[in-house]
């Protein structure tokens, strides 16, 4: 039957859920809240997510659990057959949750600013000045993080590259120009090929694209 997970196609961060879960086996029974259509305002979702957003997860225990990352390591740490994906070793972890924190704070904010103002009615007026130099230190920063260093973590493949490569698709969908960043352009095509479910990232991506039109 799988668990319920309220998602949004086009989103970044609903696909780190959706790909972590194929990662570990889990099986989602997907439910689309249309954010533009006001759903996810509507009484019955307020009950499950009171903070209103996606994605959301309910559990086996009927726990309402929403921030994808933290959904991400929940199930990691639920259903993962081994620690490899989020190593129970503190300070491999410690670097793990820095990339993972990396992403939400920093990656995936400066991608909003650059962006969602152009695209969505909600964020006009809030356009960040300097917004494209900023996008572009914080793929810097992972592309310094990649040197001497297969995955985002480390040498092993981790959550971490689970969710900058949600991240990355999306920054691609823009159109942004990856090529002076050599080591995320590697990166991002070693990673894809051992990432289960990929095809589900770049849905996202394609989806993303389309508030462009």
């Amino acid at each position: 039957m799988g668990l319920d997970f309220y998602m949004l196609p086009g989103s970044a961060p609903c696909s780190i859920v959706q790909m972590t879960a194929k990662a570990v086996g889990v099986e989602l029974n997907t439910k689309v809240v249309d954010l533009f259509a006001g759903e996810h305002l509507q009484p019955e979702y307020l009950k499950i997510n009171p903070q209103h957003v996606v994605p959301t997860l309910v559990t086996e225990e009927g726990v309402s659990l929403w921030e994808s990352r933290s959904i991400a390591t929940y199930l990691i740490e639920k259903y993962g057959k081994d620690d490899s994906l989020y190593p129970k070793d503190p300070l491999k972890r410690a670097i793990v949750n820095q990339r993972l924190y990396f992403d939400l704070g920093t990656f995936y904010q400066r991608l909003m600013e650059r962006y969602y103002p152009l695209l969505f009615p909600t964020f006009e007026g809030r356009v960040i000045p300097n917004a494209e130099d900023n996008l572009k230190n914080a793929v810097g920063f992972l592309n310094s993080f990649l040197d001497g260093n297969d995955f985002a973590a480390g040498e092993a493949y981790t959550v971490a590259d689970i969710s900058l490569l949600a991240t990355t698709e999306t920054l691609k969908a823009c159109d942004f120009d990856l090529s002076p960043f050599s080591n995320v352009v590697a990166w991002y095509e070693r990673a894809k090929a051992i990432t289960p479910g990929f095809d589900i990232n770049e849905m996202h991506g394609k989806e993303f694209r389309k508030f462009f039109k």
